[in-house]
């Protein structure tokens, strides 16, 4: 967070001690308070100053995901910058909804894309080529758009792989697939693709032997992302704070996700890309405490350059709650964060 310094007055003081009583001659000079320093994105859409603030709200439910957002916003007190949503497989995209929501111009937007682009195929096939009409179509599509966004290509793959030779999911054919997309858009003279690779960044995938294989390579990555929880109940699985769902290390020992991905890839901003605390549905408990964790974990940690919050009231089990507004107390909260100026950020 950057505010603008205060004026600062001086005192001179005088003292002229010759046999008489000191002499005080103070003197006032006025330093004019610098502007602040307006934040902007460069081409790959990494903020010079402050985090990038997104949402994605309305997950599994029926709710139109651009008219869930705007409720979200509403209630939360800020536009989201990031607009995030999830395609599979032959889904046109960007659509016209998520195109309008991007030419807002009171209420500016990016998109944040997330394409399971192996839907009924594997990422091995992907890799040798066997999906290149299905990439093509989606080249068109996103020079048409004109502008810049991000794509996640097959977000959490950890949670897709099958770990067996042959089986066309293995960690390294996930790699394979990345590296394959990313060429053939920048064949196609894709520009304005910024993509991102999202982890879950969960302990017991994180120590799995073939967790390293899925990295596609830092020529093809231009953010590193993750996706993590923290539950608000006590003694429930993964409770704690913002930086508990930064930092959970493989189960045999190792760096945490937040220090893996700022010491080992210096080079890549990382972006939080989804977020959000729970209580199982029922068990209504405060969330005050995670989002009041947030800015100063962003503080401590430069390489984050921005955050998207999952917004559900049940997520995909049916058991958890990562809304904002569960309680009062939490909205309020929630509301508090959202209004730092840390996420004061300028599309440039």
């Amino acid at each position: 967070m950057r505010l603008a310094k205060l004026p600062k007055f001086l005192t001179a003081l005088t003292a002229v001690f010759a046999g008489t009583t000191a002499v005080m001659a103070p003197t006032t000079a006025a330093t004019a308070a610098p502007a602040a320093k307006t934040c902007v994105t460069d081409n790959k859409l990494v903020p010079s100053c402050g985090v990038l603030w997104g949402g994605a709200a309305g997950g599994f439910t029926s709710t139109p995901r651009d008219q869930a957002l705007k409720t979200w916003e509403k209630a939360s007190g800020r536009t989201a910058t990031l607009f995030h949503q999830y395609h599979k497989g032959d889904e046109v995209f960007p659509t016209k909804a998520e195109i309008a929501m991007t030419q807002d111009p009171a209420n500016p937007r990016v998109l944040l894309q997330n394409w399971k682009i192996a839907y009924g195929s594997s990422w091995a096939k992907v890799a040798k080529g066997e999906q290149d009409k299905r990439i093509d179509a989606f080249a068109k599509r996103a020079k048409a758009y004109d502008k810049k966004f991000f794509l996640v290509l097959n977000h959490e793959p950890e949670n897709d792989v099958v770990a067996k030779k042959g089986s066309g999911w293995e960690a390294k054919d996930f790699a394979a697939m990345y590296r394959h997309t990313i060429e053939r858009l920048r064949k196609q003279g894709v520009t304005n693709v910024v993509n991102v690779m999202a982890y879950m960044g969960n302990e017991k995938w994180m120590s799995q032997s073939w967790w390293a294989d899925l990295y596609p390579g830092d020529k093809y990555v231009d953010w590193i992302g993750l996706d993590s929880y923290v539950s608000v109940e006590k003694g429930y699985y993964h409770y704690g704070t913002f930086a508990d769902l930064l930092d959970r290390k493989p189960k045999k020992g190792g760096l945490g996700f937040y220090d893996w991905a700022a010491t080992k890839h210096k080079s890549k901003p990382i972006m939080v890309a989804e977020w959000g605390a729970y209580h199982r549905v029922g068990k209504i408990t405060d969330k005050s405490f995670v989002y009041n964790s947030v800015v100063n974990e962003l503080k401590k940690r430069p390489a984050i350059k921005a955050i998207v919050h999952f917004d559900t009231k049940k997520d995909d089990q049916g058991d958890r709650d990562i809304s904002i507004d569960s309680t009062k107390a939490s909205l309020a909260a929630f509301k508090k964060l959202a209004a730092n100026p840390i996420f004061q950020v300028k599309i440039g």
